[in-house]
């Protein structure tokens, strides 16, 4: 088995080689002046499994394309099997038509992904479960919910007091799985998308007065959804609001926002890469996802069973 490193989150590909306890393969990926992917191989790797870590997170285009030429030059250099292991899988908000003449690109990238000669995905919360089908490929879906969880037991003295929120109807899944994992109370912020980025909350389903809440989902760009949904269960009665996502995408304003808002607190996994700014951050905390996505590789090297990880 190897591990090839792109330059997405080269902290966490380091935290899941020390958790294999195997390095990081000897390799370039770098760009020409004009901004063109070059990447060179500096190791033998004919008939060897190799594991690619690259989430296709922002820049999304320049690290999406650092991933299919990866897979390429791993391609001819004859490696026996190529998995593509991105925790933050891209693009996958684009899954399906909302309108006239709209892409569904979350389709177009699993068709790039299996082309440029991949054999297998690993990945980790989908934004939707369907995008799996999107692939003609073996692909594994990891789930953060266990991880979450876990962390939850760890930071609150009393987690059956607690009441987990999803911050909207098409949440209620994910939701309920970390709600049945700490045997809490499930509560549902209903929200209307006015646009791309733009939503306005219109109920909230569920008591939530002097409850300690925590709404999860599987990811927080631009901060408006959750910062709204938390300022509206703040003034339904809630004693007070954190927040947990599976991936930190936090882009533009996002971390202003967050620092400005109700919630106590943020959780995400460390899937994306964090920038500066972000971890001058009062507010966000991180969780290593390192070991969850190590143990699964272990486990597809091996060629174990990935579902019994969540049993």
């Amino acid at each position: 088995m190897k591990l090839l490193a792109g330059n997405s989150n080269r902290t966490l590909a380091q935290a899941v080689a020390s958790h294999l306890d195997v390095p990081l393969c000897r390799a370039q990926v770098k760009r020409f002046a004009d901004n063109e992917v070059w990447v060179t191989i500096d190791e033998n790797v004919r008939g060897e499994d190799v594991f690619i870590l690259q989430s296709t997170s922002y820049p999304a285009n320049d690290h999406l394309m650092e991933l299919l030429v990866c897979i390429d030059a791993l391609k001819r250099a004859s490696a026996r099997r190529i998995t593509a292991v991105t925790p933050y899988f891209g693009y996958a908000r684009q899954d399906r038509k909302t309108g006239g003449r709209t892409p569904i690109s979350a389709k177009l990238v699993a068709n790039l992904i299996t082309r440029a000669g991949a054999d297998r995905v690993l990945t980790m919360d989908l934004h939707s479960g369907q995008i799996q089908g999107f692939f003609d490929i073996p692909t594994d879906n990891l789930l953060s919910a266990p991880l979450l969880a876990a962390d939850i037991k760890d930071n609150y003295e009393k987690p059956k007091d607690i009441l987990i929120v999803s911050p909207d109807v098409g949440g209620v899944v994910r939701a309920l799985a970390v709600a049945s994992r700490l045997n809490a109370d499930l509560a549902i912020v209903d929200k209307r998308r006015s646009g791309p980025g733009k939503s306005e909350v219109a109920n909230i389903i569920g008591d939530v007065t002097g409850r300690r809440c925590i709404l999860f989902d599987d990811m927080i760009d631009g901060g408006g959804t959750l910062c709204n949904a938390a300022q509206a269960l703040v003034d339904g009665g809630a004693a007070e609001v954190s927040a947990y996502c599976s991936h930190g995408v936090l882009s533009g304003a996002a971390v202003e926002r967050v620092e400005a808002s109700v919630l106590k607190e943020l959780v995400v996994t460390d899937s994306i890469g964090a920038p500066q700014h972000i971890e001058s951050s009062t507010k966000i905390r991180y969780v290593s996802c390192a070991s969850l996505i190590g143990e699964a590789i272990r486990r597809i090297a091996n060629e174990e069973s990935v579902s019994k990880l969540f049993d």
